[in-house]
């Protein structure tokens, strides 16, 4: 059976996750190709970049279109898997591994290329809050997981978020998979790069990277 047939209702005032077919084969692949602290964060961060937006004020069908926000979110770890993982920056394969799915699902190209460059984005301040909402609120929905400009979100929507979608230590898990790749692939790490300085962290003891410093003393912990 379908796992995304499956997914968990959630209370809290956190709003649903979309339920068309191609969310459904969007999660499928997410939960087939992804470790599961990996699909987790993945889809809370679907969740928090929701809330986000409500917010902000951004209206869904108004100032983005909450389907492509969803599959933004959903897929930003692609690269991280092993389809995913060819000779780019992870940002990047999972941009086009994710472009790849979403082309062969028959989603429009602009559309695509939209969710393409929200995900391509997601680690770049400063640059993905310029390139419209849907890339701004993929990066806040993302980032809100670490625990970075979450004070907004009530504790009861934290709580059902994470009952839902338990964390499993997840940002020590994204640095263990972007790690490895870079150990395999230098090219994929390339100076001042998210990948480069975890690695240089990660080698250089005591070995404990910043971002699981300060994801760990953040409001979701690690």
């Amino acid at each position: 059976m379908d796992d995304a047939m499956n997914e968990p209702t959630i209370t809290g005032g956190v709003p649903p996750l979309p339920d068309t077919p191609l969310a459904r084969r969007a999660l499928t692949l997410v939960r087939a190709t992804e470790s599961a602290a990996t699909a987790h964060h993945s889809i809370r961060s679907t969740l928090f970049a929701r809330l986000c937006a409500d917010h902000g004020g951004a209206q869904a069908g108004r100032d983005y279109d909450p389907d492509l926000l969803f599959l933004a979110c959903l897929l930003h770890d692609l690269g991280l898997t092993e389809e995913g993982d060819r000779r780019q920056r992870f940002e990047v394969d999972g941009a086009d591994t994710a472009a790849e799915f979403l082309t062969a699902e028959g989603l429009p190209a602009a559309d695509v290329d939209a969710v393409w460059e929200a995900i391509a984005l997601h680690t770049s301040s400063g640059i993905a809050e310029r390139r419209g909402t849907l890339c701004a609120l993929t990066r806040q929905g993302i980032g809100v997981d670490f625990g970075l400009g979450a004070d907004f979100v009530s504790d009861a929507a934290g709580a059902a978020i994470h009952a839902a979608y338990p964390r499993l230590s997840m940002t020590t898990t994204l640095v263990d998979e972007i790690t490895a790749q870079a150990l395999r692939r230098p090219e994929k790490a390339p100076d001042y790069s998210i990948a480069g300085d975890l690695l240089r962290e990660r080698s250089t003891p005591p070995r404990t990277t910043l971002l699981e410093t300060l994801a760990s003393a953040g409001r979701w912990g690690n």
